[in-house]
């Protein structure tokens, strides 16, 4: 149990004491600096612990924002300090100054726990201040200021301030007005009878399921269940972190488990719609796999664009400086929301489609609608990187590297070709990922299934993968690197089974993509929660994106279509196996040993 370390002379009708235990403290009570000390020294090791000013007023959302964050070795208000056990020792330094520099007598004017916060900005630690808008988080130095505090606590809802901030601050259209104003009240009524995000995010995922079994029976009836629970499944999906955010439930598990079931959730539902069109004599596998290409493209885009610039200095695009403008116009807010087609409108625009009108329908729509959304997103981001002037940090590019996926032949070949890199143009990078993957997909798709011209092509994509990651992604559009590289190794999959035309191929297909993109979402997650790339071996493993591409191709050539469809699921499930069992490993084993916490807020697409 944490401990709360509640210091100074009490306070007659103070409820400070009630409001630590109620937030799940062990309070004990220090007449001044040695005796905060010697319990600070006492309290658990492996658990949080608070030093509060015992004259403390304020609402108890302002205590639980900064005493209960679990994302924040190091937090404070007005009044209050908390360390982690990864802070301890810092908060423990800072204690021993503070009583060596108050001869350890009681402090009957200042707070000791903001002296104590102080010492710490002091010695430069990151000690997080949460932002508390409108609650009140004060230590009154006299009766009247006691008195004027209280009233400025009663001014103020503390629940109705609780309850907005556990919606996320920038959302999409559908989710900020048709969601979120009632979704709150469901995280509320979890967290009271202790319901855990992580729990809410299973609910989610298992509704979704049932949805896409639904659509996968093909009837009217079943297209319009699915479409209702497609909707149920979303409103869940936006009650998991606000569930999070109104209790402060963060965990890496948790994150993870969002992220990734929000892609599952998608994707199975895809694959239900096409299950159920084909009970109706109309095969749209191909749709629904180039909708789960394009759309997984769509957030390599984000992710590579994020990453690129996550610490990059110099910001002076003008494109940037005219969005911010446009951010200062309201409807071009909401507009330019809707147009990138985020994951509230995308879902209902599904659901309503299902429910009205036929699989094949959706999937266009769907198609025309992110085809649209991401030109409008991509070119925007181009102009914003041949715009600005910037240093990319290291770290950006060793996180672009990862997101490429390069692997063993890649790889060998780089190491041949660094010194004629490094001679190249900024942009040989991404023109050579571009040119690789065009000419891969395009020789699959115009000439024969089983002519050797996809293997040639494939062979040449191994040279241009390794010639575009022969030097640190630090380009103005290096950024771009990865999406051409899913691009090419999706396309190059769905154009050879389509090509095969034999019954079971493109859901062969499906599945292999699914499990690969599976394992590039995981890389994306990993990077975020500052946890690294998978471990090489895996990458090795699964041979990188231009190894399957290779694989595929000769595949291709050597086998008959109907040794295809086979071979290609054999595939899924063995790389399926391989990522899943090492990804659910890697993130149990680290929420086991305590991981910092993470909450994302995430791309709304």
């Amino acid at each position: 149990m944490p401990t709360a370390i509640l210091t100074g002379q009490p306070v007659p009708g103070s409820s400070i004491e009630s409001e630590l235990r109620s937030l799940g403290f062990d309070v004990h009570l220090a007449s001044g600096a040695a005796d905060t000390e010697t319990l600070l020294a006492r309290a658990p090791g492996e658990e949080r612990v608070a030093v509060v000013d015992a004259r403390f007023v304020g609402h108890p959302h302002a205590l639980r924002l900064g005493l209960t964050d679990p994302r924040f070795p190091l937090a404070a208000i007005p009044g209050a300090v908390t360390a982690q056990p990864a802070a301890r020792q810092a908060l423990t330094r800072a204690m021993a100054r503070e009583n060596s520099a108050g001869g350890g007598t009681a402090l009957a004017v200042d707070s000791l726990a903001d002296r104590i916060t102080a010492a710490l900005d002091a010695d430069g630690a990151d000690v997080h201040r949460p932002e508390l808008g409108s609650l009140v988080a004060a230590v009154p130095a006299d009766p009247q200021a006691r008195n004027e505090a209280r009233q400025a606590v009663a001014a103020v809802d503390d629940e109705a301030v609780r309850l907005k901030s556990a919606v996320k601050a920038r959302d999409g259209f559908v989710t900020t007005f048709l969601i979120s104003p009632y979704s709150r009240y469901i995280a509320r009524w979890c967290a009271r009878r202790g319901l855990t995000p992580n729990q809410v995010t299973t609910a989610s995922l298992i509704t979704a399921l049932i949805a896409a079994g639904c659509a996968a029976t093909g009837t009217r009836a079943g297209f319009v269940a699915a479409g209702v629970l497609l909707i149920a499944s979303f409103v869940l999906d936006c009650t998991d972190g606000q569930l999070a955010r109104y209790s402060l439930q963060y965990s890496t598990l948790g994150a993870w488990l969002d992220a990734t079931f929000d892609r599952a959730k998608e994707y199975a539902y895809y694959a239900g719609l096409a299950l159920g069109a084909a009970r109706g004599g109309d095969d749209v596998w191909a749709l629904a796999l180039g909708a789960m290409v394009l759309q997984t493209c769509r957030h390599v885009v984000d992710f590579s664009f994020n990453e690129a610039n996550h610490d990059a200095t110099a910001n002076t695009s003008p494109t940037a400086a005219l969005s911010d403008k446009l951010d200062s116009v309201g409807w071009t807010v909401w507009v330019r929301r809707m147009i990138v087609l985020p994951i509230g409108e995308r879902w209902a625009m599904i659901a309503v489609l299902t429910a009205l009108t036929t699989p094949r329908i959706t999937f266009y729509a769907l198609l025309i609608g992110c085809a649209f959304s991401a030109t409008y997103t991509t070119a925007g981001r181009v102009l914003r990187s041949l715009t600005r002037r910037a240093t990319r940090t290291d770290r950006a590019a060793k996180a672009l590297a990862d997101l490429a996926d390069s692997g063993p032949l890649a790889e060998a070949a780089a190491m041949g070709l660094r010194g004629t890199a490094r001679r190249l143009p900024a942009i040989t990078a991404p023109a050579g990922a571009l040119l690789g993957a065009a000419a891969v997909v395009a020789t699959a798709a115009l000439t024969d299934f089983g002519g050797p011209w996809p293997l040639v092509a494939a062979l040449v994509y191994v040279l241009t993968s390794a010639l575009a990651v022969a030097r640190p992604l630090k380009g103005a559009l290096d950024w771009l690197v990865p999406p051409f590289f899913r691009a090419a190794e999706y396309l190059t999959v769905l154009v050879l089974a389509a090509k095969a035309d034999v019954n079971g191929a493109l859901p062969a297909a499906f599945g292999l993509v699914s499990a690969v993109a599976y394992h590039h979402y995981d890389t994306v997650y990993r990077i975020r929660g500052d946890a690294g790339a998978p471990p090489q071996w895996l990458v090795r493993t699964i041979g990188g994106h231009e190894g399957r591409t290779l694989v595929i191709c000769a595949l291709a050539v050597l086998l008959t279509a109907t040794q295809f469809k086979v071979a290609l699921t054999v595939l899924a499930v063995a790389v399926a196996l391989v990522v899943l069992v090492e990804s659910i490993r890697f993130w149990v084993a680290a929420h086991k040993v305590g991981a910092p916490a993470v909450h994302d807020e995430g791309e709304p697409a």
